[in-house]
């Protein structure tokens, strides 16, 4: 029979194996489903489990731990006070799960003797060995936990197969897949990455599957064999099964299918089956993940990836925070997008859970869960049900703190369709945030990505390469048409450019508001025709400019008055004179809050030889807009009068036309000549005097950091043993000591603090 979670009548929570009600608290109830699950799912009887175990731990209040629940073999063990088999610890969902439940968990076993734990909440469940050779802290994820009468054999399979991913296996087995393809089908290294990614995606698609109740793996070798039996065309099946399940994400086009032979297809089935990708970190597979993208394309279209310790030390310095929108106009693979995210998401589990703990402290203090009282129970799961409800991400939970996380705050964009779509699929695989990724030229608005609009924006754009003036706008950069010629459309109003177009426009209107978004796109359809760069004031009279400049310009248009900005450049920008156009644009309208000059091998293992600085831009208010303009003007018409009388007589002789009274001519061309040129030449002087004298008036203290270390090698390995300079604290070896050192983030944070600047609410203080 069944068994199933039960309630009495005054609402507490029946334990089946302690046989009592009890208070039904958030936690309780993550217990007895898990206890339910145990029964109905993997055989084991309540004879051979218990609840509230002491195991001879101590916790930090002096008590006994308990472990929530203990299994053993068999009835017998249990009675005979055996070593269990498995031990589980539970977490209410409000609670992360993190490093130091990992480590308590496998105490627990530890101090039982038991070979397997379980760490679990609604929201994760994770299965270990432990490994009693190794000392705490060394434990083994692993696929899943034994049935209750498993053989030996059957539990060494479970230990053999489905194993989780470490990050370089991960990313020399998506490798040798790619290798696979590339060598049987003879595909270029893009097309071959292409059909990795679906393969991927089905991987996915099974393995929610799975979570959701689905008893078998349909993503194996031996299973495809069996359904061929009944469907010669399983392949195509499971793709189309999987296309359906993503539809909404825009991932994959309608009529695409997978482009391999079928034994090839069945080979990367069996080199991927044996692994977890719902089991492996989000951090695992995002590394290993960008890592593959790298040795792939690096060659072939001359991308490269941002490293993980750089973007992680971005965003980091950056601080992005709950409710602010976020961008990348150069996505690539969505690394920056994808640490955003992730930071801001454990910002907000953090709150809820330091929510739950201090209302349930406050209304229980340290009450052990059978001494709390069925009201305050009653109210415990109130609040538990409240906060919960901000952690929900669908279509129910429009309100909710993570869905507008999900769907309002994370914004990129990249002009290259296998990139755009890749960091589409990194955004689902690190948990969400997809929506707002397109496939668009970085420089033109498009959706949510348009001026003005963002508080955070972190970006590595290409350079070295030329806008073109060839490059002009098209008509199809547009979301938006203007009504044809005697065309009668609601109001006047555009509409959409393709077929089928129209709803996501309506829903454009409707969050960002009619004018907005149609000012947005006028960006575009007012200038059909004109080249790209001739959208921007860095130099849109050339024939070709930089990208980075020009990126430099977007950025700080698409910022807020005050928003913050982190991005990488070419050294060059910073030092060379022909750059120096570039600087005096940045410092007209934003503070430059810090510069941090990298070492050369930070990208040597993408074949990227360029030395490269990271800036760290917020854009000016308006106050302070207002204040700049002001300063250069006054002094302009400073030097302009102090240069008068010069001013005066060069304009004399540029002007000069000869009257019908003179009989020699005053002033003949090379005079002219020579006065329009030394007029520049002065002009040129006063407006050098006027930034300069503005810029004295103007001072501000900026951070600087030239760095040794970056957690990356000179051939590109990364690892825990690569000192990293970047992060809050590094340790460096002294000749037999290891020596703590202060990084680059926290002599920034004391800079912040130092000199009282706002650079988020976590930092108070004025702006210059």
């Amino acid at each position: 029979m069944k068994l199933e979670v039960q309630y009495n009548k005054e609402g507490k929570i029946y334990s089946p194996i302690r046989k009592k009600h009890l208070v039904a608290t958030p936690e309780e109830k993550v217990r007895q489903s898990f206890v339910c699950i145990l029964c109905n799912e993997y055989d084991y009887s309540l004879e051979q489990m218990d609840e509230e175990l002491e195991t001879g731990a101590k916790q930090r209040g002096g008590g006994g731990a308990r472990a929530d629940i203990v299994i053993w073999k068999n009835p017998q063990a249990k009675h005979n006070k055996d070593n269990p088999l498995i031990i589980v610890e539970c977490k209410a969902d409000s609670i992360k799960i993190g490093e130091n439940d990992y480590l308590q968990g496998e105490l627990y076993a530890r101090q039982t003797n038991a070979p397997f734990f379980v760490t679990h909440n609604n929201y994760e469940t994770r299965f270990w060995r432990v490994k009693k050779d190794k000392i705490p802290g060394y434990r083994q994820q692993i696929s899943n936990i034994p049935k209750n009468g498993d053989s030996d054999k059957e539990i060494q399979k479970i230990l053999d197969s489905l194993v989780v991913f470490k990050e370089d296996e991960f990313a020399n087995l998506l490798h040798r897949c790619h290798n696979i393809i590339r060598n049987i089908e003879k595909l270029d290294p893009a097309a071959a990455f292409d059909e990795i990614a679906k393969i991927l995606f089905m991987k996915v698609y099974v393995e929610r599957s799975l979570l959701k109740g689905q008893r078998d793996n349909k993503f194996t070798k031996e299973w495809f064999e069996e359904a061929k039996k009944y469907n010669p065309n399983y392949l195509e099946w499971l793709f189309e099964a999987t296309k359906k399940d993503f539809a909404k994400d825009q991932i994959f086009l309608k009529d695409e299918k997978i482009n391999l032979k079928e034994h090839t297809a069945i080979k990367i089935i069996e080199e991927l089956q044996i692994y977890n990708l719902s089991l492996t970190s989000t951090d695992i597979k995002g590394i290993a993940f960008e890592r593959f993208l790298g040795r792939t394309f690096r060659g072939e279209i001359g991308q490269f990836f941002t490293p993980r310790s750089i973007v992680e030390f971005m965003v980091e310095m950056i601080d992005p925070l709950e409710n602010e929108i976020s961008c990348d106009p150069a996505s690539g693979s969505g690394g920056f997008l994808i640490r955003i995210f992730g930071k801001v998401r454990e910002d907000i589990q953090k709150d809820i859970i330091r929510q739950y703990e201090e209302y349930k402290q406050k209304l229980v203090g340290d009450k052990e869960n059978d001494k709390v009282t069925a009201e305050q129970a009653l109210k415990l799961n109130e609040k538990y049900e409240e906060l919960h409800k901000e952690l929900q991400n669908d279509s129910q939970s429009v309100n909710s703190r993570l869905f507008k996380l999900s769907n309002d705050c994370i914004f990129g964009t990249d002009a290259n369709d296998r990139m755009a779509r890749t960091s589409k699929m990194n955004m689902i695989m690190h948990g969400d945030g997809h929506g707002g990724i397109h496939h668009h030229n970085g420089l033109l608005n498009i959706n949510g990505i348009f001026e003005n609009r963002f508080d955070v924006i972190l970006t590595n754009p290409p350079f070295g390469s030329q806008v073109e003036k060839a490059d002009v706008i098209q008509a199809s950069d547009t979301q938006l048409r203007f009504p044809n010629k005697g065309e009668k459309l609601e109001e006047g109003r555009r509409f959409a450019i393709k077929d089928g177009f129209e709803e996501y426009i309506k829903e454009y209107y409707k969050r960002y508001e009619i004018e907005v978004y149609e000012n947005a796109q006028s960006q575009i359809l007012n200038n059909i025709g004109k080249p790209i760069a001739s959208l921007f004031k860095l130099k849109p009279d050339l024939q070709s400019d930089k990208t980075e400049h020009l990126f430099i310009n977007r950025c700080l248009d698409l910022l807020k008055p005050g928003g913050r900005m982190g991005i990488v450049l070419p050294e060059g920008v910073f030092n060379t004179p022909n750059a120096e156009y570039v600087r005096k644009f940045v410092e007209g309208r934003a503070f430059i809050r810090a510069v941090v000059s990298l070492p050369n091998e930070t990208f040597n293992s993408a074949k990227a030889s360029v030395k490269c600085s990271i800036l760290f831009l917020q854009k000016f208010d308006t106050q302070t807009q207002q204040k700049w303009d002001t300063l250069l003007q006054t002094y302009k018409e400073k030097f302009e009068m102090q240069y008068k009388k010069e001013i005066d007589e060069l304009q004399e002789i540029i002007n000069y036309r000869k009257s019908k009274e003179e009989k020699v001519v005053k002033y003949n061309a090379e005079d002219k000549k020579k006065a329009r040129k030394a007029l520049e030449k002065l002009q040129e002087k006063i407006r050098q005097y006027s930034w300069q004298s503005a810029k004295n008036d103007f001072d501000y203290p900026i951070f600087m950091a030239e760095t040794e270390f970056v957690g990356i090698t000179s051939t590109g390995e990364t690892g825990e043993n690569i000192p990293n300079e970047l992060i809050d604290t590094y340790e460096i070896k002294e000749s037999e000591k290891v020596l703590k050192q202060k990084g680059i983030t926290s002599y920034f944070k004391e800079f912040l603090q130092e000199h009282k600047i706002a650079w988020n609410t976590n930092y108070g203080g004025k702006n210059e």
